[in-house]
């Protein structure tokens, strides 16, 4: 499927505005006839979505440990919450045998998850 947005914008603009056959699109640019109803239907192209959730092997079983950790910290003074290589170092004592890159990232995504949104307002 196409990904490239001028690609995709251009071949609609020929089709829809300029009047230009199917057939001379699919001769031009040697697409598939189902990729080129795709790019009819929908105004932009479609971002990848994955079908099935990334697995996470090593980090897999931690991952309520470091809930329990980060929930904890909501209590505690900024100054005195855990970063996330003091949670890796933790996770190591307790057998992780993972990088600190992984705890890292699962720290920022859980994080980001639970923080407030605010919108606002227009009266």
């Amino acid at each position: 499927m196409y990904k490239d947005m001028e690609e995709w914008l251009r071949i609609r603009q020929r089709v829809i505005n300029e009047g230009v056959s199917k057939r001379q699109i699919l001769r031009e640019t040697g697409i598939h006839w189902t990729t080129l109803e795709k790019i009819l239907s929908v105004s932009s192209p479609p971002g990848y979505q994955r079908v099935v959730p990334y697995r996470k092997p090593r980090i897999g079983p931690y991952l309520g440990r470091i809930e329990e950790i980060l929930e904890s910290d909501k209590a505690m003074p900024k100054k005195q919450r855990h970063t996330a290589k003091r949670i890796w170092e933790r996770l190591r004592e307790e057998g992780f045998e993972g990088g600190y890159t992984i705890v890292k990232d699962v720290v920022r995504e859980l994080r980001t998850r639970r923080q407030e949104v605010f919108m606002p307002l227009i009266s």
